[in-house]
C-alpha cells in the first residue's frame, strides 16, 4: 500500500521543534559518512524560467531513503503560483518498494527552516532577541518560526524588494507567533538592529550591506543556491566564522562562498566546519560573543529524507493521509 500525504497533513505530522532534532541528527549522518547523497541533478527550463531538480538520498543509521522532485520557477510569482513546487517519494529501504508520496512543497519549507534553526542553536548567542528576515516568502516564514523556536526572540523585522508582500507577512507572522514585526523601510533598518539574519531570496546580489551587520550577529543565508546567486556580501563573509551543510554541495553550488573564492578573498579552508560536526561535536562552533557566524545552506536531500521519514512514522500512527493500492 501506497501512502499519500498532503500539505496540511505533513503539516501536523512534523511540529517545528521535532523537525529540528530531526534535521540535527540528519546532518550528524551526513558529517560522519552514514548517509549516501549524490548530487543533485539539475533540469533547466529556460524557455519557461524553471529549473526542476532530483535529489535522491539515503541515511545508514535510520535506514531510510528517499527522493525529491523540487521545481523552481521564477515566473511562478507573477501568475499567482508559488515559486516552489515539490513531491517526495519515500522507498522502503529493505524492499525498494514505494511506501509513501507526500507534499515537498512544504516540507522543503519546514526542512530549510528546520536547518536554519538548528544553526542557530548551535551558533547563535543564547541571548540573542531580534530576528531580520530578507524575503517575505513561504521560505522566509519557516525561517522565522524556527528562530523562534530556538531563541527567545522578542522583536522582528523584515525586508522584500515587495513592500506589500512584507506588510502581508508581518500580518500574518506577527498573529501565529504573537511577536512584534515591523515592515523594514530599507534593508540596514533590519540588519542594524537584529542579533539574527535569514537570508530567503533568489538574489544575484548581495541583499544587505556588511557594513550595517553588528557584532555577534548570527547569519542564516538559504536562498543562493547557484554558483550565480549572492545574498551575502563577500567582506561579510570574509570576516565571519562559516559553517555548512555539505561541503561538496557548497563548493558545487554555493554562490555566496564561490563568488569569493573566485575573486581570491578566501580558501577553501575559510569554511570552518559542517553543521553535522558542530552537532557531533567533532568541531567547534561559537568562539566568543563578538564574532559573526553564518551557515550557508544550499539544501541536502538527507534533510528531505530524514524529515519525510519522520513524517511518515507520524502518519502511520496517527492515521492521516489516504492508503492505495499500486
Amino acid at each position: 500500500m501506497l501512502r499519500i500525504l498532503s500539505c496540511e497533513d505533513v503539516r501536523r505530522a512534523l511540529p517545528m521543534r521535532q523537525a529540528i532534532e530531526v534535521m540535527k541528527a540528519a546532518f550528524i549522518q551526513l558529517s560522519t559518512s552514514q548517509a549516501d547523497v549524490p548530487l543533485r541533478v539539475p533540469l533547466r527550463v529556460p524557455k519557461h524560467n524553471g529549473l526542476t531538480l532530483f535529489m535522491p538520498a539515503y541515511l545508514e543509521a535510520d535506514d531510510r531513503m528517499a527522493i525529491k522532485i523540487v521545481s523552481v520557477f521564477n515566473d511562478n510569482v507573477a501568475r499567482g503560483l508559488p515559486l516552489i513546487h515539490a513531491l517526495v517519494v519515500v522507498i522502503d529501504a529493505e524492499t525498494g518498494a514505494p511506501s509513501a508520496v507526500m507534499d515537498g512543497t512544504y516540507l522543503t519549507a519546514l526542512r530549510t527552516g528546520a536547518a536554519s534553526g538548528a544553526a542557530t542553536d548551535l551558533l547563535a548567542r543564547p541571548d540573542a532577541q531580534s530576528v531580520a528576515i530578507f524575503g517575505a516568502g513561504v521560505q522566509g516564514r519557516t525561517q522565522l518560526e524556527a528562530v523562534c523556536t530556538v531563541r527567545p526572540i522578542c522583536q522582528a523585522w523584515v525586508y522584500d524588494v515587495i513592500q506589500e508582500r512584507a506588510a502581508a507577512y508581518a500580518a500574518e507572522m506577527s498573529k501565529k507567533l504573537a511577536l512584534p514585526i515591523n515592515v523594514a523601510p530599507c534593508p540596514s533598518e533590519a540588519v542594524s538592529r537584529a542579533d539574527i539574519i535569514c537570508t530567503a531570496t533568489t538574489s544575484s546580489t548581495p541583499v544587505f550591506e556588511d557594513a550595517d551587520i553588528r557584532p555577534g550577529t548570527h547569519i542564516n543565508a538559504v536562498g543562493a543556491y547557484t554558483p550565480q546567486m549572492q545574498e551575502i556580501p563577500a567582506q561579510t563573509v570574509l570576516r565571519a566564522r562559516v559553517v555548512i551543510d555539505y561541503r561538496p554541495a557548497t563548493l558545487a553550488e554555493a554562490g555566496d562562498l564561490l563568488i569569493p573564492l573566485s575573486q581570491g578573498l578566501i580558501s577553501e579552508a575559510h569554511i570552518r566546519a559542517e553543521l553535522g560536526e558542530i552537532a557531533a561535536r567533532m568541531k567547534e562552533g561559537r568562539t566568543s560573543p563578538e564574532e559573526i557566524t553564518l551557515f550557508k545552506s544550499v539544501g541536502v536531500a538527507v534533510q528531505d529524507v530524514a524529515a519525510a521519514g519522520a513524517v511518515l512514522d507520524a502518519a502511520r500512527k496517527l492515521g492521516l493521509g489516504t492508503e492505495v493500492a499500486l
